[in-house]
């Protein structure tokens, strides 16, 4: 009880600041406060001593081979391929020469340090508990449900399918929000059907079911750390999304859980991350998998990554998803019950980084 109550005590303090973690680096802190702190077997949870040693390698993939003509090539078919296989067996790849210009990259990237790095003044503007606001910046969005606590400082943009009015995003990062996001949707378009190619199915199968429909990114600002052995920038999670679109900078931290080592997903110079969330393994009863992923503190900083969901999370949807039928048999039966995207997001949020699938509570 008495560490309940020192850690509400030192998280109000820190509330009360309202300058998020940046605040307290920007206050030449040396040492992380115990809220932050990370037991040591969660930071150190590799098996093996020397993880190079396995040669694990995130799969890249190069969007570059397939053609523009209209009949499916063959250079669409090794991309589908190489897709299904990361889908099946990591969870995650990368992409490169996806169509995105380098320069929207770049901007997006400035633009989400520009804001976080706006005086607090400016910042609080925008802080709210309302998380169904079209921008909304928050220090950590799960201060009262996670213990210990993530070393960022965050801002979340709902994008589609209702956008926001211009004026509703700081101008800071208007500009880059707007444009790069409309780069995002064309290409999660394209990495859609390749996912329903990957299936054996129809490539419009999962637009048809509206998973196009909605997009929301989370855009993190992660100070350098004194002690980032302490702390980690997010703790391990899965996605409550169809796929995620990463955009990370060069300084690198994120981490995904293969065969049970911590594998480093390292920058590459125009890529972007593409990880398969909860509602990708639902519907595809298991074939596609949503893995868990974390980000290493780092000393180096500020680190910035943007992070665009597939889904509608907590707008109105009506939509009942499950396990798509023409994957079903009696050899592979659901192996899910159908809910609806609100519904799994508002459990999810309460139990983001409890250390357990919040999926496996819908399995049949």
């Amino acid at each position: 009880m008495a560490d309940k109550t020192d850690r509400m005590n030192d998280l109000t303090t820190f509330i009360s600041t309202n300058t998020g973690v940046k605040g307290l680096v920007d206050a030449e802190i040396t040492e992380v406060p115990r809220i932050f702190h990370v037991p040591s077997s969660t930071l150190s949870n590799n098996r093996a001593s020397n993880i190079s040693d396995l040669n694990l390698t995130v799969p890249i993939i190069d969007l570059g081979e397939i053609t523009n003509d209209i009949d499916v090539t063959s250079s669409r078919n090794n991309v589908v391929l190489k897709i299904k296989d990361a889908a099946e067996n990591w969870g995650f790849f990368q992409v490169i020469n996806h169509g995105v210009p380098l320069t929207f990259l770049e901007e997006m990237k400035q633009g989400v340090r520009k804001f976080h790095e706006e005086d607090p003044e400016v910042k609080k503007q925008y802080m709210s508990s309302d998380l169904n606001k079209r921008f909304l910046y928050n220090n950590n969005f799960d201060l009262y449900h996670s213990s210990p606590m993530n070393w960022r400082d965050s801002f979340t943009c709902y994008i589609a399918p209702d956008p926001p009015n211009p004026e509703d995003i700081p101008v800071a990062c208007r500009g880059a929000v707007i444009e790069y996001t409309k780069h995002v949707m064309e290409l999660g378009d394209l990495i859609f059907q390749l996912l329903s190619e990957a299936l054996g199915l129809d490539s419009e199968i999962l637009k048809r079911m509206d998973c196009l429909k909605g997009l929301f990114m989370v855009c993190h600002y992660y100070p350098p750390c004194p002690q980032p052995d302490l702390t980690l920038g997010i703790s391990k999670h899965t996605d409550n999304s169809f796929f995620t679109l990463l955009l990370q900078d060069q300084i690198g931290g994120l981490q995904v859980l293969h065969q049970d080592y911590w594998v480093d997903v390292p920058p590459v110079p125009g890529a972007l991350v593409v990880n398969i969330g909860d509602f990708m393994q639902l519907i595809t009863n298991d074939k596609f998998l949503s893995v868990e992923h974390r980000v290493r503190a780092n000393r180096d900083g500020p680190r910035i990554s943007i992070a665009c969901f597939f889904s509608s999370s907590l707008s109105p949807n009506s939509t009942v998803y499950g396990p798509i039928r023409e994957l079903l048999s009696d050899e592979n039966p659901a192996k899910y019950k159908d809910i609806t995207i609100p519904e799994y997001t508002t459990g999810y949020l309460a139990n983001i980084f409890d250390g357990k699938s919040y999926l496996s509570n819908f399995r049949i």
